[in-house]
């Protein structure tokens, strides 16, 4: 089978790219006051973004008593 045989037997809503045609996805994140992005990091920097928790609002509201 050729390329775009394979193409017209997914339905019309997949999207197929080849890893030539991909974009890498840059991630910035906010440190010390500023936007940076994540690629300017240091290797300890990357270690403490990947160990952060994160704040879920409705976790933590759905157990305090309404007042």
């Amino acid at each position: 089978m050729t390329d775009l045989s394979e193409q017209q037997l997914l339905t019309p809503n997949t999207v197929v790219l080849r890893d030539d045609e991909r974009q890498r996805c840059e991630v910035w994140t906010r440190v010390m006051g500023y936007h940076r992005p994540m690629s300017s990091f240091n290797t300890g920097k990357k270690g403490e973004f990947h160990e952060r928790t994160y704040f879920d609002e409705r976790c933590c509201s759905s157990s305090q008593p309404s007042a």
